[in-house]
């Protein structure tokens, strides 16, 4: 014996029985997501990375080319903790190599902390002929400090 064939219920694309219809004006759009606020670099400052090598030079070609440095400038080092700053100083007592680029003296680059072949973050503001490197130690701190990362043992910032 064989069970009748049942008729697939299909509703008419005209209006559907007891469900009223709401006028299309009188929808309400979901709320979409908008785009983020975009953060901009600012304009006074050029970024860039490096490596140390074995005499202490570190450069970036942007970087080097954003200040304008040329060989025989003197410059004014200074020193914390994973990061030199550099600045054009008439009266420095470091000068600029043949080719443009930061050269770190042994001591201060003992005293903070630095040794070759570390990757530094280079931010220069050309405006006011200053370089900082800073080493990836102290941008990682940054970085976890601002709640980037979860903290060094896992656990969330």
């Amino acid at each position: 014996m064989t069970a009748p064939t049942i008729a697939p219920v299909i509703p008419s694309p005209g209006r559907l029985a007891g469900v009223s219809h709401v006028r299309p004006d009188a929808v309400r759009p979901l709320p979409m997501a908008g785009p983020a606020d975009a953060l901009a670099v600012p304009e006074d400052v050029v970024y860039g990375t490096g490596r140390i090598d074995a005499s202490g030079r570190v450069t970036d070609q942007a970087v080097s080319f954003a200040l304008g440095w040329c060989e025989g400038d003197r410059l004014t080092l200074a020193a914390s903790p994973g990061v030199v700053t550099a600045r054009r100083d008439p009266c420095g007592m470091v000068t600029v190599p043949a080719r443009a680029c930061l050269a770190i003296p042994a001591v201060l680059r003992r005293r903070c902390g630095l040794r070759a072949g570390d990757r530094v973050l280079l931010a220069a503001v050309p405006g006011a002929g200053m370089l900082a490197a800073y080493s990836f130690a102290v941008v990682d701190r940054a970085l976890r400090a601002h709640g980037v990362f979860p903290d060094a043992d896992g656990g969330q910032p």
